[in-house]
């Protein structure tokens, strides 16, 4: 018998759905995004045995339900938490967080903010519908303000927090966001992000069709669509319109909306590898009514990632004192009995 290894068999998006009924609500964009993951996994060759997904609590969070991988469905707000545990104890295993707006950025926002800062070698898969859809419909952190939801029944009071804006500002390696409805560039965005080294967040906007449906219809909607959002593509001007005549430009420090025509030199060009977040962070900010939503890669750059450096300084550590024991430490000159 040969002890040659057998090369590992191709695997489909099929192979990477689990035996669970599928229970979000029809019409829901979750299903597009789980769609998506499969494939890219499947494109790159993913091992499944070697995959983990977890998630917190909401209706993104079944998806570790739904992947025939490894899966934690963790707690309220903690799955950068776990997540993070899991990597450096298992720096081998390929890890994604599935989350919503309200799990990662209300109960969760701290423990996010530290797994961004950390750039731990994960992805983070933002849901972001702008609603509370598992508890029916009150509002969160993304919430519009003046949105009448059944927790704010007058209209919203807060200020809406910009998920790609606080990820950049806590130092993310790699930001970007997509749409569920965008199959092609919600393909493109994910691969992108499997391939990045470090914590890839990435944010994708999905429609709830029994809480807040139609919250992204002018990105979404055909007709619409070209006139209200704009593509971020490196080494790009930032064009966009149904006839492709509109482009932003920084006048000092401010964008603003001019006719590519009347300004051809002037159109600012994306630089997703910039050193500073500053030109991503720019984007991060821009929204409807006054810019068309921004989508794309808005950052990818290379940093030492934190389960990279813990191990070096482990090896480090065990290389310095070969001999040393646990016991020897537990045992060592800072401890003392109490009577």
């Amino acid at each position: 018998m040969s002890n040659a290894t057998l090369p590992l068999p191709t695997l489909k998006p099929a192979d990477y759905a689990s035996d669970q009924e599928v229970r979000w609500c029809p019409g829901c964009g979750d299903y597009s995004v789980l769609a998506q993951t499969k494939k890219i996994l499947a494109k790159l060759g993913v091992e499944r045995n070697n995959t983990v997904f977890v998630s917190g609590i909401g209706c993104s969070s079944r998806f570790p339900y739904y992947m025939n991988t490894y899966g934690f469905h963790s707690i309220h707000g903690r799955a950068p938490t776990i997540a993070s545990g899991l990597k450096l104890a298992r720096p081998d295993l390929n890890v994604w967080i599935a989350t919503g707006d309200g799990d990662a950025l209300a109960i969760g926002g701290n423990h996010m903010l530290h797994l961004i800062r950390r750039n731990v070698n994960l992805k983070v898969l933002l849901f972001n519908n702008r609603i509370y859809g598992l508890t029916k419909g009150q509002y969160s952190p993304t919430t519009a303000k003046g949105t009448k939801t059944k927790s704010s029944p007058m209209g919203s009071l807060d200020a809406p927090m910009r998920p790609l804006s606080f990820a950049l500002g806590v130092g993310s390696t790699f930001a970007a966001r997509s749409m569920a409805t965008d199959v092609k560039h919600l393909e493109y965005v994910l691969e992108r992000a499997a391939k990045h080294v470090g914590t890839a967040f990435v944010e994708i906007y999905q429609n709830c069709v029994i809480f807040n449906d139609g919250v992204f219809e002018s990105m979404s909607e055909k007709d619409l669509k070209a006139d209200h959002t704009v593509y971020a593509e490196h080494g790009k001007p930032l064009v966009f319109g149904k006839n492709r005549d509109k482009g932003i430009r920084l006048n000092r420090l401010v964008p603003e909306i001019v006719n590519v025509a009347n300004h051809p030199d002037e159109i600012l060009v994306h630089d997703e590898r910039e050193s500073t977040s500053a030109q991503a962070f720019l984007l991060s900010n821009l929204s409807q009514p006054d810019f068309p939503e921004p989508f794309g890669v808005f950052r990818a750059i290379e940093r030492d990632t934190l389960d990279a450096l813990v191990y070096d300084q482990i090896h480090a550590a065990q290389a310095a004192k070969p001999d040393a024991e646990l016991q020897s430490l537990l045992n060592g000159s800072e401890t003392w009995v109490t009577a």
